[in-house]
């Protein structure tokens, strides 16, 4: 059977002679040179004036509530929709995340939504740049300034995306990438955080050390800290990744045309938008079907699989799942309809790297079958 992968990298030759390299020679006095030409060319490419390369796009979120000095009695508003290292970091660090809803069409949190979760203990927000979807950042910022509270860009699925020519990433205090293996731009595992302040930046590289200064070799420890570093062999592969990124986006954006072209005359679907004034990297492809189609996602989902075609779930709001009962009212469902009502009926299809035309018209061709059956 034919198989189609959800998600998967585009690798290179680039890519394996740095890593070589690196194996080679990222060693004593060279032992960060990979790290900090990964992390310098991020921070160009983001628009930022700092760059820390980390393991994980959530140890990236954990450095930043930490840096924010974010703890018990705080509160932080994330959207409802989204992956739930979006919200665990701040569960770590004894504060409260609160959720919000999302906008119908960009599936990213909604500025009214985020004003009216806000509480005098509101510290911050985190907003995602969902499946490379980018939210009304204007309206977000303004009502963030208003109240006085921080933002954390979680931009964990939206490299390369942009908002009025800005890059996605560069909006908060932080901005916070995932490099996982599913990602367009992929170290394995590992992630990003960047930042404009340098107070943040000092602070991060303390705290992503076990609490040590950077440059100390006497083991003489001020504080408790954390253990948030990439290897050498990780940063060279994210080095040539970065120095093809547009290339990598390039691809992401024309599998999404051939999906739309596809997918242009079928009823009742809506996929991922593009707003004025906006570039969406389309990290996924994704869909939303009219309820009228009585296809929950996981039975659309399995139905699809038996063609060899893998698909992943639109997130669960967060406040359903059981992982976070104590932290969700019993009304959630009214406070958040949107998420509520868009989750069930939405799905990721394959948006691997390396799909090919030919494998976007036969996922489409199945999809349209499907939904024809279906009437």
């Amino acid at each position: 059977m034919r198989k189609i992968p959800v998600a998967g990298p585009w690798v290179t030759e680039k890519e394996i002679a740095y890593t070589a390299e690196a194996a080679r020679s990222a060693w004593y006095e060279r032992a960060n040179e990979f790290n900090q030409r990964f992390e310098r060319a991020f921070a160009d490419y983001i628009g930022t004036r700092f760059a820390v390369s980390l393991p994980s796009c959530t140890s990236a979120i954990h450095l930043s509530v930490a840096a924010l000095g974010i703890g018990p009695g705080d509160e932080v508003i994330v959207p409802d929709c989204t992956w739930t290292a979006t919200a665990e970091p701040i569960i770590y660090q004894g504060a409260t995340p609160v959720f919000a809803d999302i906008d119908r069409d960009t599936w990213c949190l909604r500025p009214d939504a985020l004003e009216a979760a806000i509480t005098p203990r509101t510290k911050a927000v985190i907003p995602v740049d969902l499946y490379g979807n980018v939210p009304d950042w204007n309206a977000l910022l303004e009502i963030a300034k208003r109240h006085q509270i921080a933002v954390i860009e979680d931009a964990a699925e939206a490299i390369g995306s942009t908002y009025h020519g800005k890059q996605a990433g560069s909006f908060g205090i932080t901005g916070v990438f995932s490099f996982h293996g599913t990602k367009t731009l992929t170290t394995g595992e590992g992630g990003m955080l960047v930042t404009d302040r340098e107070d943040i930046y000092r602070r991060v590289l303390v705290l992503r050390d076990h609490g040590r200064k950077p440059g100390d070799t006497g083991f003489y420890f001020e504080e408790i800290g954390f253990k948030y570093k990439m290897s050498s062999l990780q940063a060279a592969f994210g080095l040539a990744q970065i120095e093809r990124v547009e290339e990598l986006i390039s691809r992401k954006r024309q599998q999404h045309a051939w999906y739309r072209r596809e997918l242009a005359e079928v009823p009742g679907i809506r996929l991922n938008v593009e707003p004025p004034h906006t570039r969406n990297s389309f990290w996924m492809n994704t869909i939303v079907l009219d309820p009228s189609y009585g296809w929950p996602k996981e039975k659309l989902q399995r139905q699809l699989a038996e063609f060899g075609i893998a698909t992943r779930p639109f997130f669960y709001p967060l406040s359903s799942l059981p992982a976070y009962r104590a932290f969700a009212p019993a009304d959630s469902a009214r406070r958040n309809p949107v998420a509520y009502e868009i989750s069930p009926w939405a799905i990721n299809l394959p948006s691997a790297l390396g799909l090919t035309e030919d494998d976007i018209v036969y996922v489409c061709d199945h999809l349209k079958k499907l939904l024809k059956q279906r009437g």
